[in-house]
């Protein structure tokens, strides 16, 4: 049974549908991230879990128990909002000890948890300190001790990291997935930010005005979007639009409106109308680290190689951006590496696998 269910989750506000009759499952121990743009719909799904908002149509289970109208303190639940929200008045072992007290948890078992909570956030020796006197990534570390302490059933993270620096947003991402998987609590992790989600979850649920458009891995989202919005969505991409040549089993042979011959694969077609003939217009979409660029044209491995030449080139760090120029298409290459010798207005060879390219009928 999944630690939380949701069953045709409706809820409006005024004229504005927030959610529009949502089904999810939540399995017992996951990580799993709600992703998507502002007004989603993220947040309301979380509210609704945590029981901070009620649905006007559908149910909500946890532990196979019907949540709604159960107010969130009977929710078993542990929550940790974008502010903190920690209290100013208080240390931070205070803080800490106000969810045990009001659990009428045993003083000597309080401390015990605390000191616990304490070591697995890495913030030993600090327990005497106030809010103000510490960092905002400490403040955020001692906000998931507050609601570990507890031992809730589930774990609630509304975008956790967004005031942070992105430093420590990347330090503190690997100590969430770390904690999660030492302590197993099913945790749920409300994002805007695709790199959080790709990097933190076991699956990524992907929503899009109110609608789930898509849930997978995170390796099934990035590898396989089923919809245009998902390609868009998560990670970086070259758009051509074509008209579709011929097509058989095994390739889609589409000529881009600037005249480049492309060849795509028929089992990469996104959207829901997946039937393609001669003649459809498509349009054609493929991510930067798909495409290689070489000095020469014959390289057997690659479906697809074209001449073309360098119009932009960005330096990275960690790899190039090389912007080339393919018969009037400009499309994005991200390259580990590139040939000293080429700068702006180098010609080269840009290519890449028909498996790696995604269509959708226009």
């Amino acid at each position: 049974m999944p630690d939380v269910e949701i069953r045709g989750a409706y809820k409006k506000f005024g004229s504005n549908v927030v959610l529009n009759g949502i089904d999810l499952d939540i399995q017992q121990g996951e990580l799993l991230t709600l992703l998507g743009p502002s007004g989603c719909g993220k947040t309301t799904t979380l509210n609704v879990i945590a029981g901070f908002l009620d649905i006007d149509q559908g149910e909500v289970y946890i532990k196979g128990k019907k949540m709604n109208k159960v107010p969130p303190y009977k929710r078993d639940l542990g929550m940790v909002f974008q502010t903190y929200s920690l209290f100013p008045h208080m240390t931070v072992y205070e803080n800490l000890n106000f969810g045990l007290s009001l659990h009428k948890v045993e003083k000597a078992e309080r401390k015990r948890r605390i000191a616990y909570a304490m070591e697995l956030v890495k913030m030993v020796g600090l327990e005497g300190r106030y809010p103000r006197e510490m960092s905002g990534g400490q403040r955020q570390r001692v906000a998931i001790a507050r609601a570990l302490v507890v031992q809730p059933k589930l774990l609630l993270l509304d975008e956790p990291l967004s005031n942070l620096d992105a430093k420590l947003r990347h330090e503190l991402r690997i100590e969430i997935k770390r904690l999660q998987k030492e302590l197993g609590v099913t945790t749920i992790f409300v994002t805007h930010d695709q790199e959080e989600a790709l990097s933190l979850s076991d699956r990524i649920v992907v929503m899009n005005k109110g609608n789930i458009e898509q849930i997978g891995t995170p390796g099934e989202i990035y590898q396989h979007p089923k919809t245009e919005f998902v390609f868009h969505f998560i990670g970086k991409s070259t758009r051509m639009d074509g008209v579709v040549k011929s097509i058989d089993r095994q390739s889609i042979q589409v000529q881009t409106q600037t005249g480049l011959q492309v060849s795509a694969d028929p089992n990469n077609i996104m959207g829901e109308d997946r039937r393609l003939q001669a003649g459809d217009e498509v349009k054609l979409y493929i991510r930067p680290e798909k495409i290689s660029l070489h000095m020469a044209a014959d390289q057997p491995s690659l479906d697809n190689a074209h001449k073309g030449m360098i119009t932009q080139m960005n330096y990275l760090g960690s790899a190039w951006e090389v912007e080339v120029s393919l018969s009037g298409e400009a499309i994005q290459s991200l390259c580990p590496a590139v040939n000293p010798a080429w700068s702006v207005g180098s010609e080269v060879y840009a290519g890449w696998q028909s498996p790696d390219m995604m269509l959708i009928k226009k």
